[in-house]
């Protein structure tokens, strides 16, 4: 199956949304040591890895770029509600982030500092989606890339994981689902760090379709494995991609022409989601494997392919993890290039370089650990 699209001058241009709000970059995750409070032997770095640096610059890259000017700039609008918001989460845990967000922020559950008034910053994160896949289904947008902040797709119903608060992807689900009633809607999470969140809200719902390509084991360290495929009607409706570390362009690539696309099509789904973390480039301090700008861009227009036979493009992409702040730019520029269909002439100057480290190219053990995961994906009705 061919998955490839090709981007030519003169191309038609895509209704590309674009969702960042200032306040995203206002979440407060203090400082710490790579991801572990500072205390005793640990000394502190200036900031938490999830930081504003990385996110802010992917826009400034944007704004510098002049691919801002082909954009649908949205950025009118409010947090979720309470009524929205626990769709998927408990009122006791939103009461508790609430209570803390009003005083002097503390931690959501595991991993997840915030400061004060990250509540209300976490309620516009998690509203992004849900405005840009509004627009999508009712036909004013093609596509959309939502840059927001916090992430999402760790959270679970009753607390925060790995820097999450709210469960961004799964509230956009649930509440389109409300407003524009039955819809099929495929999620692919391709952070290098496993979607736990995700998979659990949907663990035995066939309506939704749940994968995630991520690095074997990373995190969560108990989830994510290739026996994980949903339970009763949702059974084979969960697909984990787990990949050794050290895996590059070739692996990425093949996970989406052997699971991830014959999955879809078997699918069919209204809308199609990505969670778009770039933690699995090359040089991420978080992530072991080896994706670059490209490896982004050809999985984007390879998903583009895919939602342009089957839901006639409606492909709503969010922001998840990426904690490199000199390279995820490239990665989000690479992936909006693709979405618009416009060419800023920006080259990623790392590109030769990264592109050249070696086994880059599809491994053997790679291929066999992909290919059990594409045994599930068989078992799509």
């Amino acid at each position: 199956m061919d998955l490839s699209r090709t981007l030519h001058e003169g191309m038609c241009m895509n209704r590309t949304g674009y969702i960042y709000r200032e306040e995203y970059m206002w979440h407060n995750t203090g400082i710490a040591a790579a991801y572990l409070s500072a205390g005793g032997y640990i000394q502190p770095d200036l900031q938490h890895a999830e930081s504003s640096d990385s996110k802010r610059r992917i826009n400034g890259l944007i704004s510098v770029s002049g691919i801002r000017q082909h954009l649908h700039i949205m950025d009118d609008f409010k947090g979720l509600t309470d009524d929205q918001i626990t769709l998927f989460h408990t009122k006791d845990y939103i009461r508790n982030i609430k209570t803390m967000s009003d005083d002097r922020g503390g931690d959501a559950g595991e991993l997840t500092p915030f400061g004060p008034g990250s509540y209300e910053i976490a309620t516009l994160s998690a509203a992004g989606p849900l405005v840009a896949g509004r627009a999508l289904l009712s036909g004013k947008l093609d596509n959309a890339y939502v840059l927001n902040r916090p992430p999402g797709h760790h959270a679970e119903a009753d607390r925060g994981r790995g820097f999450c608060l709210l469960a961004n992807g799964v509230l956009a689900a649930m509440n389109l689902r409300r407003e524009f009633g039955d819809l099929r809607i495929a999620i692919l999470d391709w952070d290098v760090h496993h979607g736990n969140g995700t998979q659990k809200a949907f663990w035995t719902d066939p309506t939704t379709l749940v994968m995630s390509i991520h690095q074997y084991q990373n995190y969560p360290q108990e989830s994510g494995f290739v026996d994980e495929i949903g339970e009763e009607d949702g059974r084979g409706y969960n697909i984990n991609v787990p990949m050794p570390p050290g895996s590059g362009h070739g692996a990425y690539l093949h996970a989406i022409d052997t699971v991830v696309g014959p999955a879809i099509e078997a699918f069919k789904p209204d809308l199609i989601m990505i969670l778009s973390g770039f933690d699995g480039c090359i040089i991420d301090p978080l992530g072991r494997n080896m994706a670059y700008s490209e490896t982004y861009r050809e999985m984007t227009l390879r998903m583009m392919s895919l939602a342009d036979r089957l839901c006639n493009g409606k492909l709503l992409v969010m922001h998840e993890g990426g904690y490199s702040a000199a390279y995820t730019p490239f990665c989000g520029l690479a992936v909006l290039e693709s979405l618009t269909g416009a060419h800023t002439g920006v080259e990623d100057p790392f590109r030769e370089i990264f592109s050249g480290y070696g086994m880059q190219d599809l491994q053997p053990h790679q291929a066999e650990m992909i290919a059990k995961s594409a045994e599930v994906a068989k078992l799509i009705k």
